[in-house]
């Protein structure tokens, strides 16, 4: 029979010849990333084992640095953790520090045909790497850690086949918003990306684009495997992989075509992302409070690079902060490096360290009440980035960084003086 990318590598973990949609499947686990929100008093349970060290890796990413004295006793419960077990993959506060999906990719640590679980929702980025990745609940975590094993119901697959390539100024995450905006929920199906488009687009876009499908409800996201992922992976990993491609007669729930050339910038209004998303026309002049460009989805280098260069030579408007949050400690270094650091500083921007929280409501940049932000990060529902009142739209980059240079909502090329 055949199968789809995310049949194949179940199949695969479970040893079983064939998986198809209904199917139960118990799977070898290749990967279990433990966090710090794992880790805190009310929430930890003490592991007496551990499968496999070498199958484990342990990020310490929401809460860091440790911004009260609860997250510094999760993070020092971490660091007793990691010395009782011997596991190497420790990425504690300083040079390896990043936010957990970011750290993945740069480390290798999903590799294409893998199964990975995590305890955090956006886990499904590790998908970008032909990898099936999952985020599950604290007590799937602990028992994958611990036995090794993980299961899942399979669900049926949505396939979209990417064609041409982006206009200067669009990003992944406007593909996320069309999508979200055009086809609404992918809840119990997987979401599968491929076709000739997909050539055009670097990792730091496809893992954007694999990270939003937490916010689609989808089970797993895949990206097919090609020369560009396999050079990426193989400049990270000498473990040796295979990657798993779908029939050419796989059986899909539906099967959709992205010109991606037809892509415009788009905002996520307020409270959701799904069937709530427009062209940046129809909200450009609404005032904001706060811009934020970071997390996981979009705190890559290629995001800096392109806050950059909006914001070269401008100034974030009066009455309006901007805030900036690299992926990671190295994503910050090589920013730093090209200038992109330099350029955003010099507009008014504030750079924090790599960490999740800005994002999920947790430190560093919450927002009061009625206030009004912009982000380019993974949610925008009530109550996400702080006061429940306030409110949050959610855009590309290019578009947040506009914003924080007009003080209001604007297409990207309003500001830089092209929209080509």
């Amino acid at each position: 029979m055949a199968m789809t990318i995310v049949e194949k590598i179940l199949a695969r973990a479970s040893g079983a010849p064939r998986v198809r949609p209904g199917d139960f499947v118990v799977v070898d686990v290749d990967m279990t990333v433990m966090l710090d929100m794992s880790l805190h008093a009310g929430t930890r349970r003490e592991l007496v084992r551990v499968h496999d060290p070498d199958k484990l890796a342990m990020i310490l990413d929401h809460t860091v640095p440790a911004p009260d004295r609860g997250a510094a006793e999760a993070h020092r419960a971490g660091r007793d953790f990691v010395r009782q077990f011997g596991i190497t993959r420790f990425h504690d506060v300083g040079a390896d520090q990043g936010i957990s999906h970011v750290i993945i990719g740069e480390h290798g640590y999903a590799l294409p045909g893998t199964v990975l679980v995590c305890s955090d929702s956006h886990s499904c980025a590790a998908g970008a790497y032909n990898c099936a990745a999952r985020g599950v609940g604290y007590p799937d975590t602990v028992y994958a850690a611990t036995t090794g094993k993980a299961w899942f119901r399979v669900g049926a697959t949505v396939r979209y086949d990417l064609d041409g390539r982006l206009a200067p100024g669009v990003a992944a995450k406007d593909v996320f918003l069309h999508v979200a905006g055009t086809y609404g929920e992918h809840a119990t199906q997987n979401v599968e990306y491929g076709g000739p488009g997909m050539a055009s687009l670097g990792m730091d876009a496809r893992r954007t684009l694999a990270t939003m499908g937490a916010e689609l409800s989808a089970e797993f996201v895949t990206f097919e495997c090609d020369d560009v992922l396999t050079a990426y992976i193989k400049a990270r990993s000498a473990t040796p992989f295979q990657p798993q491609h779908p029939d050419d007669d796989a059986s899909y729930a539906a099967r959709r075509r992205i010109d991606l050339s037809a892509i415009e910038p788009m905002v996520a209004l307020p409270d959701a992302v799904i069937l709530n998303a427009v062209p940046v026309s129809q909200v450009a002049g609404t005032p904001i409070d706060q811009a934020f460009i970071g997390s996981c989805a979009n705190g890559n280098l290629d995001d800096l690079a392109e806050a950059a260069r909006v914001l070269a030579g401008r100034r974030v408007a009066r009455g309006t902060r901007l805030l900036i949050t690299p992926g990671s400690q190295a994503v910050y270094r090589q920013a730093l490096r090209a200038g992109y650091i330099q350029t955003l500083a010099d507009a008014g921007a504030v750079v924090t360290p790599s960490t999740c929280g800005a994002c999920f409501g947790g430190h560093m940049g919450l927002l009061g009440p009625g206030e009004t932000c912009i982000t380019a990060s993974t949610r925008n529902f009530k109550g996400r980035m702080g006061d429940p009142t306030a409110r949050i739209f959610m855009a590309s980059p290019a578009t947040v960084a506009a914003a924080a240079a007009a003080g209001r909502i604007v297409h990207p090329g309003d500001v830089t003086g092209g929209r080509a």
